[in-house]
């Protein structure tokens, strides 16, 4: 059975502090394969991720 949107936002979020099983990680890239609007909310997390490291390595050289 393919994960509703809901419950890829929850994988999603998960992710950044599990890693995620096997099973959970497919049927997420499968999901994000098919639903454009998934996709671009885990790119967004991806680059909100980013952007927060970088202020955190940018805090700590000051």
């Amino acid at each position: 059975m393919m994960l509703k949107c809901r419950e890829v936002s929850f994988l999603l979020s998960e992710a950044q502090d599990r890693p995620l099983s096997m099973s959970e990680a497919l049927q997420l890239r499968l999901h994000l394969f098919m639903c454009k609007k998934c996709s671009n909310f885990s790119h967004q997390l991806k680059v909100i991720r980013l952007a927060c490291q970088k202020k955190a390595n940018d805090e700590d050289l000051h």
